[in-house]
């Protein structure tokens, strides 16, 4: 069963949220000294943090850089903030979403199923082990890194997510549709040039180990990965 921990100071919110998620079976815990909020992420062991911007003491910003020093647990912001600015620094101090208040609980629950999903469900369901390997490339998954002849390096979730798509379907075309429907939940808020930007990034990590071309663009279709290592 997965655990959620709630980062948030209003207890009303908290209530309410708690209680629709125990409905759909999670465990939910909330944050009772705010203070120390790593400590308690610690003992919890969440498998997903739902995280407020404001909070007494020091902001969500602040521990969601604290959480990601020890985990690389998915966090998704919920704020009543809802500039662009507020968004961009959510993910760039490494939050996974974003949930602007009020919000819709089935909006909420779409956005937790989707995360656990992909981070716990679809990529690794089918396999018990934490290695994934494919002729000497190595994935490991609890560490989104990957190595190849002994050279190691660690890539960001999403990087890692895309490239254990593309490695699962070695040789095949998958669609643009296809990865922007695994990647992120909600497309309507997806550039067009983001997954593109995103295989560029992979490209250029792939490369540091030394495996050029392996990631080859089909015009009109997608993206294929064939063996060039």
């Amino acid at each position: 069963m997965y655990r959620i921990y709630i980062i948030e100071d209003d207890e009303k919110i908290v209530s309410l949220t708690k209680d629709k998620l125990e409905r759909y079976g999670y465990i939910v815990s909330a944050a009772k000294d705010f203070s120390n909020i790593k400590r308690e992420f610690l003992e919890v062991d969440p498998h997903l943090v739902l995280l407020d911007i404001n909070l007494p003491n020091y902001d969500g910003f602040f521990w969601c850089r604290e959480i990601r020093t020890v985990s690389n647990v998915p966090i998704i912001f919920i704020s009543a903030r809802f500039s662009d600015m507020d968004q961009v620094m959510a993910i760039e101090n490494g939050g996974d979403d974003y949930i602007i208040k009020p919000f819709s609980f089935d909006l909420l629950l779409a956005k937790v199923k989707g995360v656990i999903r992909r981070t716990y469900g679809e990529y690794k369901q089918n396999d018990s082990k934490d290695i994934y390997e494919v002729e000497g490339l190595y994935l490991y998954r609890t560490q989104n890194a990957i190595e190849w002849h002994n050279n190691k390096i660690e890539l960001s979730k999403r990087e890692f997510a895309l490239l254990y798509i593309l490695l699962s379907n070695l040789g095949d075309i998958v669609s643009r549709e296809t990865l922007l429907e695994e990647l992120w939940d909600d497309m309507d808020f997806v550039d067009d040039n983001t997954l593109s930007v995103n295989i560029a990034r992979l490209r250029r990590r792939l490369e540091d180990l030394g495996i050029k071309d392996a990631i080859e663009t089909k015009r009109g279709q997608g993206y294929s990965m064939v063996k060039t290592w």
